[in-house]
């Protein structure tokens, strides 16, 4: 059978863009990647890989800087499980099954320029992750770990459609101006706002950090260069495919998006979480109640 125009196909690759300083998580993402510090007990990274594992990925490619590394991340930690045996043996050795490619972003030079550094290894339909974007429905306590259905989803619905698909989510109106904002046609997408105020704002539609892109991808950044179009190039590429009818949008509902980029937002994201897990949220709840009434 032959494949569409536009190089339909099974989604097997994701490209997680980690390239990032995270200058805003100094001093410990001087020390540490933010995209491995722990949401409450289980590190960022591992979230991802096993999310983008639920979503049918057999090869990740991780997108760094020169001087960073992930090295022992995707290590096979098994025996220690025996540790905490009531602990998911799974959360020991996420990466199993998967081929994991590391690649070198030289310059600072924003997620377009990031992407392009993985294309040259990647086959077909690809899925993009920002690596300091968390994206949960499921809130399990670590013995009974669930991943995150969210790539899940939205490559489902690229398959579908048959075009890019990006994922949504309603942020409100009073926070657009923190975001890129979707306006929208059905779920076509047709324009793309970075950071309005409410007042401009086409939507309250907010681009959360995951995206299926085709694979002529490589081609359309090689004309939409960083030279023309700097930290935006993504934003661009999108663009053209807007221009060619060919992204889409999908609203995720019932998800919540923690972002480890700075530390209110991980503070946030951190009580959020324990609150609503299961094994943490008693006590915990218990604790910070009492904790703001003695602060008042």
């Amino acid at each position: 059978m032959l494949l569409p125009r536009y190089g339909m196909g099974a989604v097997r690759d994701a490209v997680l863009v980690a390239a990032g300083m995270g200058t805003r998580m100094f001093p410990s993402s001087a020390f540490l990647p933010k995209e491995t510090l722990p949401l409450v007990d289980v590190p960022l990274l591992t979230h991802l890989v096993l999310e983008a594992k639920a979503a049918g990925i057999t090869r990740l490619h991780v997108v760094v800087s020169p001087t960073k590394s992930f090295d022992g991340m995707f290590d096979d930690r098994r025996s220690l499980h025996s540790l905490r045996p009531h602990l998911d043996a799974e959360l020991f050795h996420a990466a199993e099954g998967m081929e994991i490619h590391t690649h070198i972003q030289h310059e600072p030079k924003g997620v377009g320029n990031a992407i392009q550094a993985a294309l040259d290894a990647v086959e077909g339909p690809f899925l993009v992750m920002l690596g300091d974007n968390l994206l949960m429905d499921d809130h399990a306590p670590t013995a009974a770990y669930r991943p995150s259905l969210a790539s899940k989803h939205l490559i489902e619905a690229h398959g579908d459609r048959d075009a890019a698909t990006v994922a949504l989510m309603d942020v409100g109106r009073g926070e657009v101006h923190h975001y890129g904002i979707a306006g929208m046609q059905g779920d076509v997408v047709t324009k793309i706002v970075e950071k309005p105020s409410a007042e401009d704002a086409p939507s309250s539609l907010a681009l959360c950090g995951r995206y299926v892109f085709p694979s002529d991808t490589k081609a359309i950044l090689s004309s939409c260069t960083y030279e023309l179009h700097g930290d935006l190039q993504s934003i661009a590429l999108q663009e053209r495919l807007m221009e060619q009818g060919r992204l889409f949008g999908e609203v995720l509902t019932g998800t919540q998006w923690y972002d480890s980029g700075a530390p209110l937002k991980w503070l946030q994201a951190q009580v959020d979480h324990a609150l609503r897990r299961a094994d943490l949220a008693p006590d915990f709840e218990a604790w910070l109640v009492q904790r703001l009434q003695d602060q008042r």
